[in-house]
């Protein structure tokens, strides 16, 4: 039978460097953390700057090989990919639920939207198509060639281990680019079984290489100062992207930022409230709210503000709160004590402005790093809750009265990543949709991830798109040739 326990140990801990397991140059370790337990599960090499840098020459020595390595050749490795880690999913989700805490079957579901990623990539890297075209003038063609931008640094966070890794290495290698991935430290086991899994599948040695290490500014600069890097992707908060684009500023590198999010769910009287509190725990509570796409901030037509909280409430004391391996539980703990003590202050200090509690907002004996589903409403438009990313099961509701107001709410805040909207009415949903400032709208649906749509977002919430072709066109460039062939 297999056991998390037996998945753990089965995890190659080293650095995955030049297609070889190796461990740090100064065989440096650092602790995986169980949030459920409250035990470390592993001792992991923690890489130092010579690492990466070794990271960055494996990757260049790779490079131009695989670049030039045919299409069908690469997507049949993507392919390869993909049914490995369908094949492998029970493994992979008691894996990602050991070090991140989600519940077993929000980690089964991550495993599978991972591997899709493999899948639509393994479409797409057979069909990168530039193009020929006529100059206005009729005084030569215009030859336009999608070539990939070089060297890829990949930055991922802990709330999606798997899922994250896949929506970059998947559109990277089926460009043509090499890749380092710098796993988040809580999370790293997922990253590096990727590795192995890959390898297995045929990439070869140096295109990509995981790099996980406690020190992560001091590596990412370190690679980001090579010349040789000329992509960055970066899913993380907005403050670290902020750093990051500096950083990647002083040497002109092309970037792609998926940061943090502050979403909107917006209930208007005419909608199915039995859809939308379905749709609310959806966009809510998926990985225990700890995603970027996570509902935040719930505005509710005042007419039908009180049922849907008492709906809303009924539905988050259904949710079972425990270990995420345990059969029955779809709530587990969230990733830390830092993340934990957020998300209790945001809720006590929302409480003392006035909030009305209805179901949680107590911190539950230990150990784990638990929070149970939690539900305020009449919380004041103001309220510091509404301006924070929670990343917690905690759904905050304030009530509107016109769409105008609606609107101006929804948009209230620096971030726009995704939005949700619940109405019976498709033009009022359309037209709100158009107004609302994000990159992703969910109308009348509570999930809007797919690998074969544009993920990203607008003002605060970053730069470029994942998914889609926009994911792949994300690791090219576009060169130009002029040519005049007429005799």
């Amino acid at each position: 039978m297999t056991t998390m326990d037996t998945v753990v140990k089965a995890v190659p801990t080293q650095l995955f460097v030049g297609g070889q397991w190796r461990d740090a140059s100064d065989s440096g370790t650092f602790d995986v953390v169980d949030p459920a337990a409250e035990v470390a599960l592993a001792a992991v090499a923690s890489g130092t700057v010579q690492d990466a840098l070794s990271c960055v020459d494996a990757a260049a020595g790779a490079a131009a090989q695989w670049a030039a390595t045919a299409p069908r050749d690469r997507a049949e490795i993507l392919r390869r990919t993909y049914q490995a880690m369908v094949d492998q999913a029970d493994e992979l989700a008691l894996l990602i639920t050991a070090e991140n805490g989600k519940a077993l079957a929000d980690a089964r579901g991550e495993v599978l939207y991972s591997a899709e990623f493999f899948r639509w990539y393994a479409e797409e890297a057979v069909r990168l198509r530039g193009e020929i075209t006529t100059a206005p003038g009729g005084t030569n063609k215009i030859v336009v060639l999608r070539q990939p931008v070089g060297v890829a640094l990949l930055v991922t966070p802990w709330n999606f281990p798997a899922a994250m890794a896949a929506r970059k290495i998947g559109p990277a290698l089926a460009a043509g680019c090499t890749v380092v991935l710098k796993p988040a430290t809580e999370t790293p086991l997922t990253a590096l079984k990727l590795a192995e899994i890959l390898s297995e599948a045929g990439v070869p040695a140096g295109a990509v290489n995981v790099l996980p290490s406690l020190d992560s500014p001091a590596v990412v600069s370190a690679m980001l100062a090579d010349p040789r890097v000329r992509k960055l992707s970066f899913t993380g908060s907005t403050q670290v992207g902020r750093t990051l684009l500096n950083l990647a500023s002083e040497h002109i590198i092309n970037c792609s930022m998926e940061l943090g999010g502050n979403a909107p769910f917006v209930v208007f009287e005419d909608a199915d409230l039995d859809a939308a509190v379905e749709g609310a725990m959806l966009a809510k509570m998926r990985n225990g709210g700890e995603a970027c796409t996570a509902a935040n901030r719930f505005y509710v037509a005042s007419s039908v503000a009180d049922e849907f909280a008492d709906r809303l409430t009924a539905a988050m004391d259904t949710v079972t709160m425990g270990p995420g391996a345990q059969d029955g539980v779809s709530l587990g703990p969230l990733v830390n004590a830092t993340t934990r003590e957020k998300v209790a202050g945001l809720v006590e200090r929302a409480l003392a402005d006035g909030a009305t509690l209805h179901t949680g907002g107590k911190v539950p004996a230990g150990p784990g790093f638990f929070y149970p589903p939690t539900v305020l409403s009449r919380v004041p438009p103001t309220a510091e809750i509404l301006r924070t990313e929670i990343f917690g099961p905690v759904a905050p509701i304030v009530a509107f009265s016109t769409e105008e107001e609606a609107v101006e709410l929804a948009n209230r805040t620096e971030y726009g990543l995704v939005s949700y909207v619940y109405t019976g009415d498709l033009a009022c949903g359309l037209r709100v949709s158009e107004r609302i400032q994000a990159g992703m709208v969910g109308l009348n649906r509570g999930l809007v991830s797919d690998p074969a749509a544009p993920f990203g977002g607008v003002k605060e919430s970053g730069l470029g798109r994942e998914g889609g072709i926009e994911g792949v066109l994300a690791y090219t460039e576009s060169k130009y040739i002029s040519v005049d062939w007429r005799s």
